[in-house]
């Protein structure tokens, strides 16, 4: 079972999200690969990270945005001063629930909290941050791996990818990479976000995706 990397087409929900982000908004872009979500809303500004410098350098090319790289178990961010944060497809190939847990937790300490009201602040600053968290669901049952409750739920997973050293365009040389994924049951997201301190307040899936939108617990 092989699979072709799909990184262009934002997924529907992830836009959804962005879109409905207030004007001037700032947030973070975690695991961004090569950046295709910071041209969605062209209203707020996002610094987006991932661990790999040349997906970094290939987001780097949308400005006015920022690019930097980073481990999402130590993200470089101060404490409680975004009002948002997107993670999509990027927890579930950490091999731990500990570590998993950890960078929900990571991202979560980034998100703005709930302003009181004797606190003077704007009805867009009054509102708590939100992370929204995409992971590879384990119920697959209608997709072409076939995946359902009850199957493993740590697997390898081999990805075919164009050969970046093919300079032949006639060819169709191609490398495999087997990555680790972690499937995730229904349910288990949300109990992990609830483990890392956070609350959901909306969660469904999507493409053979659970997902998630949490804010910080007050």
């Amino acid at each position: 079972m092989s699979m072709k990397i799909d990184i262009e087409k934002p997924w529907p929900i992830v836009e959804r999200f962005l879109l409905e982000l207030p004007s001037g908004s700032v947030g973070l872009d975690v695991g961004c690969g090569n950046g295709k979500y910071l041209t969605v809303n062209p209203g707020i500004f996002i610094v987006a990270s991932d661990r790999s410098e040349q997906l970094i350098k290939i987001a780097s090319q949308h400005q006015p945005h920022t690019s930097l790289i980073a481990d999402n178990l130590g993200l470089p961010h101060p404490s409680s001063c975004f009002a948002f944060a997107i993670s999509i497809a990027v927890i579930h190939h950490l091999s731990t629930r500990a570590r998993r847990v950890q960078a929900i937790a990571t991202i979560l300490d980034t998100l703005r909290l709930q302003h009181t009201p004797k606190q003077q602040s704007s009805d867009s600053e009054k509102a708590a941050g939100r992370a929204l968290i995409y992971v590879w669901a384990l119920e697959q049952k209608t997709s072409r791996r076939g995946w359902d409750e009850g199957d493993e739920q740590d697997v390898m997973v081999p990805w075919v990818m164009k050969s970046i050293a093919n300079h032949d365009r006639s060819s169709d040389a191609s490398v495999t990479f087997n990555r680790y994924y972690h499937l995730y049951r229904q349910g288990e997201l949300e109990e992990d976000i609830f483990e890392a301190g956070g609350s959901v307040v909306e969660s469904g899936y999507e493409k053979d995706n659970w997902w998630a939108i949490a804010i910080r617990h007050t």
